[in-house]
């Protein structure tokens, strides 16, 4: 087993630290630190980006030869709130004065801070291939930002985000999450450079910590997940709707979803409705009309052939349901897209 211990009083230091045990080369662009490591100790990279406020990302994507864990102590100036989510593989949890470990599923959601001198230790376990997202905020910057409102967290998590004198340790595992390992994998995505970039990537990073919070709650709450189905299920439910959002124009119905899936038909309901507060039908509508407008967008075919691209027949009917999502009829949204790119090129020529 590798140890690595993390006395931070600044968030970049972690990177530091880490590269002083694993090697590996450490690259800068903009807001973001980039560790690549091929080497005896694991393959893969640690992301590291910085925002405003306190507010901090952490993107794990490794293949750890030996077991690593982490020894984080907890500094006077950097203690930060921590949110962690595995959307691949497992890790585990404990604080440094207990010997028992908390495991981390695959999906399963994890926030935690200590005691100023404290200790948490996060182990990344041997041979296993994770993808861990963790969100880090320092709660005296964050709290200075004008629409942070912790006052509508529920007591206890309110009671973690001001204690900014880290007076107290806090643990809370939660349950099954699938909808956020789409959102972190779409802000793995983000296109574009430099500040533009980092500003959709920011954008995505409040969207995951509004859904650690709403998991919280949930739990607190004792919102189960859908008795009909089990953990083994739910995880079938969102392959097939990635499925979807691959080929969003194949010609799919709910029988021949059951078949391919062996969940019977209300089981797929129940699923799409728990995981993307959606039926089938409107899942798959909505994921086509969703790539319409990214034709209609980024691409130089006409209305007709967009909606014969994403599976639709009727015109009409494509325009009728566009209008109803976007507020705007695509004949509407093609013309001010035109608009919009002539302003741009006539700015660029003066």
């Amino acid at each position: 087993m590798i140890e690595i211990e993390i006395i931070a009083d600044s968030p970049k230091d972690f990177i530091e630290q880490i590269h002083d045990v694993t090697g590996g080369l450490i690259t800068n662009s903009w807001n973001e630190t980039l560790l690549t490591v091929n080497n005896d100790v694991a393959i893969g990279t640690i992301r590291f980006i910085a925002f405003d406020w306190g507010v901090n990302v952490l993107d794990f994507e490794l293949k750890v030869h030996k077991e690593i864990t982490f020894r984080l102590k907890a500094h006077e100036e950097f203690n930060p709130i921590r949110f962690v989510y595995p959307s691949e593989g497992f890790l585990t949890h404990r604080f440094g004065t207990q010997n028992q470990e908390h495991k981390i599923d695959q999906f399963q959601s994890l926030i935690f801070t200590n005691k100023t001198d404290g200790y948490n230790c996060i182990s990344f376990p041997e041979g296993e291939k994770i993808n861990v997202n963790v969100i880090q905020i320092v709660r005296k910057q964050f709290l200075k930002k004008r629409t942070t409102n912790v006052s509508t967290l529920s007591k206890k998590l309110y009671e973690v985000f001001v204690d900014t004198d880290h007076e107290h340790k806090f643990a809370n595992y939660g349950t099954l999450n699938l909808r956020m390992a789409d959102v972190i994998a779409a802000m793995k995505k983000a296109k574009g450079k430099g500040m533009l970039r980092i500003l959709k990537i920011e954008a995505k990073v409040y969207e995951i910590l509004s859904m650690h919070i709403q998991q919280h709650d949930m739990l607190l709450k004792g919102v189960p997940l859908p008795t009909s189905l089990i953990k083994s299920e739910l995880k079938i439910v969102r392959k097939l709707a990635k499925g979807i959002v691959k080929k969003p124009s194949k010609d799919y119905t709910l029988e021949q979803l059951s078949n391919d899936s062996g969940l019977t038909q209300a089981k797929l309901q129940d699923g799409f409705k728990f995981l993307y507060n959606r039926t089938v039908t409107e899942y798959i509508r909505h994921i086509r009309l969703e790539y319409a407008r990214d034709l209609l967008k980024n691409s130089d075919l006409n209305i007709s052939q967009v909606v014969y691209s994403i599976g639709f027949s009727s015109r009409s009917y494509f325009s009728k349901i566009f209008k109803e999502k976007y507020d705007i009829t695509p004949n509407e949204f093609k013309k001010k897209l035109t608009i919009v790119t002539t302003e741009i090129e006539q700015k660029e020529i003066a």
